[in-house]
């Protein structure tokens, strides 16, 4: 008595019976083999190995030379010993095995075609009518004693084809709403696609021009810097050209001085003067004739090679992408377009789904054209 109030306090027979073939380990449905301990419970042989295992570390199998070990029954905690064979020495409970396969069999069983469902009310009578007043399937007695014996009903058969042909096409327009929602997914894996690859290759024609631009900046950098240092050996040679010529003449005129310093030193008179005469000239004609090239006030400087970049730097900061090419927005079109645009996709292409994530913006352009030269002023 008190296992079948069991039962029926906690539920269907099955539920019941389903609660006892759990195994207190893995919480699951015994899994064959089951073993039964010397407590009367039961465990899959597998969680009873690996609570064995756990118990008893270093046994490493059935041949192992460690003659057996002990683990406790996770239900009562009862110790069992085990022989050398370890969980494998364990009796197997063929009662449970047997009682989960019936079990498994009795879930799985599929309803008898010819079964027909029987009145709750009148157990021995066959639902046969439907009840079109409360919309639920009973049998005669109910509509000529019963419940429904003021409703309006309907042959089964007839309310039967009548709600499957609607189930049915319930289920085609469900299918069609797939196949409708599997295309748009396919479009928009599509669009995800073309979205990633045409990034990449903005990213790249953007890298490209870039790096052109830098190219060209390098060049005409390097040009700058030629006619600077042509400048500069013109420059250096011409001073150092005057720097030889003054040399010149400085050595010169100190070999001069040498001569009219040794001749003012002569104390007889008519050899000073038969030379002295041809020496002034000679001196005077020095002094008159030795005036050489000079550079030009301001002649190192290099100001006139000054290149001014500002209008370059703003061109730069102003650089954006050409708003010729930006995408579509909300309010030109609707994303989803729906069946009933679906000519005027076709009428415009340009306009669809999928068009609207591959217009990338590509190219670079200042707002007032060139950059300018580079140019010194």
């Amino acid at each position: 008595m008190d296992f079948q109030a069991g039962i029926l306090q906690d539920g269907s027979p099955m539920e019941s019976l389903e609660k006892q073939l759990i195994c207190p380990i893995c919480l699951e449905m015994f899994s064959k083999p089951v073993v039964i301990l010397p407590c009367q419970h039961n465990l899959c042989r597998k969680c009873a190995n690996d609570v064995f295992q756990a118990a008893n570390p270093y046994w490493q199998g059935r041949s192992s030379v460690i003659s057996g070990g002990r683990f406790r029954c996770p239900s009562c905690r009862h110790e069992v010993l085990l022989d050398r064979h370890g969980v494998y020495g364990l009796q197997r409970n063929l009662l449970v095995e047997n009682i989960i396969d019936i079990y498994k069999q009795e879930c799985s069983r599929p309803l008898k075609k010819g079964e027909h469902p029987m009145c709750k009310e009148h157990e021995d009578e066959r639902i046969n009518i439907y009840c079109v007043t409360c919309e639920v399937p009973t049998c005669s007695m109910c509509k000529v004693f019963g419940a429904h014996k003021d409703c309006e009903v309907a042959p089964l058969q007839t309310v039967f084809q009548g709600q499957k042909t609607e189930l049915n096409n319930c289920i085609s327009m469900l299918v069609a709403g797939n196949d409708r929602i599997q295309t748009i997914i396919s479009q928009l894996e599509d669009s995800c696609q073309s979205t990633e690859e045409n990034s990449e290759a903005a990213k790249r024609e953007l890298c490209a021009r870039f790096d052109a631009l830098a190219a060209l900046l390098e060049e005409k950098k390097a040009e700058l810097l030629q006619r600077i240092s042509q400048e500069q050996a013109d420059k250096t040679a011409f001073i150092q050209s005057l720097i030889c010529q003054y040399k010149e003449q400085l050595e010169k005129s100190s070999r001069l001085v040498e001569t009219a310093i040794q001749a003012a030193e002569e104390t007889g008179g008519a050899a000073f003067l038969m030379n002295a005469k041809q020496l002034i000239k000679t001196i005077v004609e020095a002094s008159k004739g030795g005036r050489l090239d000079k550079i030009e006030q301001g002649y190192e400087s290099m100001d006139a090679f000054t290149v001014s970049l500002d209008h370059l730097t703003e061109a730069v900061h102003a650089l954006d992408f050409d708003p010729g090419n930006s995408p579509p927005t909300e309010e030109d079109e609707e994303y989803f377009d729906g069946e009933e645009e679906e000519g005027e996709e076709d009428a415009a292409p340009e306009r669809t789904m999928m068009g609207k994530g591959t217009h990338l913006p590509r190219t670079l352009q200042h707002p007032q054209g060139s950059f300018g030269g580079l140019d010194p002023p």
